[in-house]
């Protein structure tokens, strides 16, 4: 997953770096030359200096080839303005914006950002749970948000079709709870199989759940 970050201070490298050590690819706009060069020579990914809100910036950097956008400055209003550009003009599938002041959550979703998020913490990780990939939807957060019960659909093609729960790469963080198939509701053993264009339904750590995406097969690129 290509992902453009507008804003190079300390949540925007964050994000870089957790999502460039789980196989993404992030590129930052960022308008500080120093803070340009500390996250290029730190992580070696593109960064470009310059206003991450125009429609120039963003397209000198690639937006359009970016799945998704994550805007994270200090200001909701330059967040704001960065998620609409990329959604309306080069068309990026998911905008994610940081809310430095929670009250304006509720305002930048009404007015177009996909997921307005004021707890920096978890920006990475709700990034990867919406963008990664289509096959996954989230159902409940548990404990804090330190866990997930979500449902995973089974695409054609699934490289592990007909092999059984025990056959299958499974992280110990993470549990098959349910299996539907055909509109019926199978408990899972260790001896059940999986088959294409089943829902297969899941409670992980939020730290596993990629890594079950990616031993399946089932995360972007």
């Amino acid at each position: 997953m290509r992902v453009m970050i507008v804003g190079g201070g300390k949540v925007g490298y964050y994000m870089a770096k957790t999502l460039l050590d789980h196989g993404h690819q992030p590129i930052v706009i960022e308008k500080d030359r120093k803070l340009c060069s500390q996250v290029a020579n730190d992580l070696d990914i593109p960064v470009t200096q310059g206003d991450g809100s125009t429609v120039e910036y963003l397209e000198a950097a690639g937006c359009g080839r970016c799945q998704a956008l994550v805007a994270v400055t200090g200001r909701d209003e330059v967040n704001l303005i960065t998620c609409q550009i990329a959604k309306r003009v080069f068309h990026v599938e998911k905008t994610v914006a940081r809310v430095n002041n929670p009250k304006n959550t509720e305002v930048l979703r009404r007015l177009g950002v996909d997921i307005a998020v004021s707890s920096t913490d978890n920006l990475a990780r709700i990034l990867e749970r919406e963008v990664e990939t289509a096959a996954i939807q989230q159902v409940l957060n548990l404990a804090g948000g330190t866990a997930t019960v979500f449902e995973i659909q089974i695409p054609d093609r699934f490289k592990y079709n007909g092999k059984s729960l025990a056959q299958i790469p499974i992280s110990e963080s993470a549990v098959i709870i349910a299996i539907t198939r055909s509109g019926e509701l199978l408990i899972p053993r260790g001896n059940t199989q999986i088959l294409n264009g089943d829902k297969v339904l899941c409670v992980a750590r939020d730290t596993a759940i990629h890594e079950l995406m990616q031993d399946w097969g089932l995360a972007s690129n």
